[in-house]
Parts: C-alpha cells; sequence; structure tokens
C-alpha cells in the first residue's frame, strides 16, 4: 500500500461547482461561477485533497492505489449548505400564534398578549435536557438530509442562567454526537424575561452570572441580541455587546426586522453579521457596509409573517456580503427549508443563482466567521451535496423541490 492508502476519489460529475475564488461581498454574475464539468474529488482523513477533472485524477487514483467512489448517474456536486440562523433548540408549537397572525393580530401584538417568545420560553423551561436533545436531533436530521452541513443553533428560550445552560447543554450534547456541524449562540437576550421588570438589569445579570458559565464550560463562543419595541433598546443593546465582545465572544445582531434601530448597533458594535434587515433602507445598507458586516437574509421569517423579504437585491448592489438563513424557529419560520426559502427570495428579489448559492455556502461561512468550508477547494472540509441533474440551475429553477440525493459529512456519505 502507498502512503495515499486513505485517499478516495469521487466522481464523476457531471458539474462541479466549487464556489470558490468569488468575491466576499456585492453582486455575482453567474459567469463568475466556477463549473467544472466531468470533475472529480480526492478527500482523505475529512477534507479535500483535489479537486480537478475526473479523468485525470483517475489515471492518478489508479496508480497510487485510491479508493474509489463511482458516481454513475448524472450529478451536480455543491459544498454542503451553511444554515447561519436558526433557533432550532425548542420544545412546543405556536400553531395559536400562526392562527392568529393569519386572522389579521401582527406579531407584536401576539407578543404584547401572553403569545411569541415568552410561550416557546414556557415550553422550552418545562423540557428536560434529554427531551431538548430529542427534539434537536430530529430537526439536525431533517436539515442534514436535505444538505445542510452545518448550522448555527441559539438559546434564547430559557432567559435564566439554569435554562439558557440547560439549552447550550443540550446543543453541545447534539454537536458532539451527530454528523451536523452546529454552531452554538447564546441569545440570552433575545427578550426581558417575565421574572425582571427592568431590562437593563436583565442585562447585567446575564454579562455577569451568565456568560461567564458559559465561556468556562465552552458553550459558546457567539453572543445575539434582538432589538425591537417588545425586546431590547439601542442604548442597551450595543452597551452589552460591547461588553460581550470584551469578554471574548464574536457578536450578531437580531436587526431591523420591524424598525431601523438595530443595524447601527451591529455596525457600531463591529458584529459579524446582522441578521433579518426587513426594514433597512438605504442608510442601514451604507452603515452596515462601512463597518464590514455581513448582512443575513431570513426570507422564512417573512414567509412566516407575511410580510415583505429583506431587500437583498439592494444590499449586494450596495456592495454588502448578503447570506441567506432559515431563522428556523417555532414562532414565525417554522418551516426551515434552507434551499426553499433561497429560490424563493432569489426569484423576489432578482438574485442570480450565483448570488444565492454563495449566500448559502462561502458568504454563509464568513456569516459565521468559519474559514474550512463553504466552498470546494483543498484543504477544505469535505462536506458536499449531490443533485440528481447534468445542470446546476435546475437545482433553483425547481425552487426547492429538487433535493440532494447524496451527502457527505467530513468525506462519509451519510
Amino acid at each position: 500500500m502507498t502512503q495515499h492508502e486513505n485517499y478516495t476519489l469521487i466522481g464523476p460529475f457531471t458539474q462541479i461547482l466549487t464556489m470558490a475564488n468569488l468575491p466576499e461581498s456585492g453582486p455575482i454574475t453567474d459567469d463568475e461561477l466556477e463549473v467544472l464539468e466531468d470533475g472529480g474529488i480526492v478527500i482523505c482523513d475529512g477534507k479535500i485533497r483535489l479537486v480537478g477533472k475526473y479523468n485525470i485524477l483517475l489515471k492518478v487514483a489508479q496508480e497510487e492505489h485510491y479508493k474509489i467512489e463511482k458516481i454513475t448517474e448524472p450529478k451536480v456536486l455543491l459544498p454542503g449548505l451553511i444554515d447561519a440562523h436558526t433557533h432550532i433548540c425548542f420544545a412546543g408549537s405556536r400553531a395559536n400564534d400562526y392562527a392568529m397572525r393569519v386572522a389579521g393580530k401582527t406579531y407584536l401584538e401576539i407578543a404584547r398578549n401572553g403569545g411569541g417568545i415568552l410561550d416557546s420560553v414556557r415550553k422550552t423551561r418545562e423540557a428536560t435536557v434529554i427531551e431538548l436533545v430529542d427534539l434537536l436531533k430530529k430537526r439536525c436530521d431533517r436539515h442534514l438530509s436535505e444538505g445542510v452541513t452545518t448550522c448555527e443553533v441559539k438559546s434564547g428560550y430559557g432567559l435564566t442562567v439554569e435554562e439558557e445552560l440547560k439549552m447550550l447543554e443540550a446543543i453541545k450534547l447534539v454537536n458532539t454526537h451527530h454528523k451536523i456541524d452546529l454552531v452554538p449562540t447564546c441569545l440570552a437576550a433575545h427578550m426581558r424575561p417575565p421574572e425582571y421588570s427592568d431590562s437593563k438589569l436583565y442585562l447585567q445579570h446575564v454579562l455577569e452570572n451568565l456568560l461567564p458559565q458559559i465561556k468556562e464550560q465552552g458553550l459558546a463562543n457567539r453572543v445575539d441580541i434582538f432589538i425591537e419595541d417588545t425586546a431590547f433598546n439601542e442604548a442597551d443593546s450595543l452597551e452589552y455587546l460591547m461588553a460581550a465582545k470584551e469578554m471574548g465572544f464574536d457578536i450578531t445582531v437580531h436587526a431591523d426586522q420591524f424598525s431601523t434601530d438595530g443595524s447601527s448597533v451591529a455596525a457600531e458594535a463591529g458584529a459579524i453579521s446582522a441578521d433579518h434587515l426587513e426594514a433597512s433602507g438605504e442608510e442601514e445598507i451604507a452603515l452596515l457596509k462601512e463597518a464590514g458586516v455581513v448582512a443575513t437574509v431570513l426570507p422564512g421569517a417573512s414567509v412566516g409573517l407575511g410580510m415583505h423579504y429583506a431587500p437583498a437585491r439592494k444590499m449586494l448592489d450596495g456592495g454588502l456580503c448578503v447570506a441567506i438563513a432559515t431563522d428556523w424557529n417555532p414562532g414565525s419560520a417554522p418551516m426551515g427549508d434552507l434551499l426553499m426559502q433561497a429560490a424563493l427570495i432569489g426569484a423576489s428579489e432578482k438574485l442570480t443563482i450565483a448570488e444565492t448559492l454563495a449566500a448559502v455556502t462561502t458568504r454563509a461561512a464568513k456569516a459565521l466567521n468559519i474559514k474550512d468550508r463553504g466552498c470546494l477547494g483543498k484543504e477544505q472540509v469535505a462536506d458536499m451535496i449531490a443533485f440528481d441533474t447534468g445542470n446546476y440551475k435546475e437545482i433553483l429553477y425547481f425552487q426547492g423541490k429538487l433535493k440532494p440525493t447524496i451527502v457527505w459529512k467530513r468525506g462519509e456519505r451519510v
């Protein structure tokens, strides 16, 4: 056996979209996509070693005794999808909220009357760690089967030190035992819990009593806050985020969903991403661009709430890096289908195929500050998905109904 006995050649693929060498921000034309015809990919120890023409790689593989995983039908290969914003660790359902919304109540009205996030808080607090693990695992199973190989997961339905730690522990347990890679985020600042009458005091409590434990136990490296009328104001949010950043956390912001306070905080605090942005205009786009903040748009929330999409076309034309994520949560975005949502906002906002696919791969990786995935290149993690088509344009053309038929996680077929 040679030194390459652990190498595996996979292919041939009708097309490989590497998603490599694309601009990190701003518009992308489809002719900027690197489309490798009749391609193959060589993996070893969970990483990509070579990408190239299959017939050339096959000669090397035969000479050096690589394993060969033959693909016999027309297929298009992409990097595994990255969902950069979810709330999939939760218990219970908010179908009642949905019924009220479609009957005419607004999201904010439902929240003010005891529904909304606090309803999920009550149900999640009642669940055990094991119950949360089981629920989260099932959602991860579905996501992975649909091609999502890396997924951000927020806490935020606990809103006490004990309950937030419980959620983050459940996320850690699933991350340890599931094939999917989870990126945990502390969203204890989802909204003020009923136990507190003062938002500022609650945020101080989180800073003093929760975040140090999270850091010490290695439960998360990211902190998020929801800036909105029913959650936290601009001044308190900025103070909180700067303190979390000083503690060594990456920061992200729920910004501009219904009003435009959040984007200025994200820009001033140097957040990695600002997420939602349905209410953002030219001023907010310029602020985020100047600060180098990734704009993560959440079409699932727009579909769930029956409201307009974030202005993704204007954001790209304004020079922003735009990622697309599901916002999968029990209230405003229960669908959780990343490919379908990307196709829908792409059609509505007139995004190119390249812009849409980049938004759920390489640019989504940037939104999570991850550098080893999102494209198919040497030394990248071998997270890959294959679709039963010979034309990559059909993936979005079928608006999310064409799902990957093969998923590889770190080089293993799952």
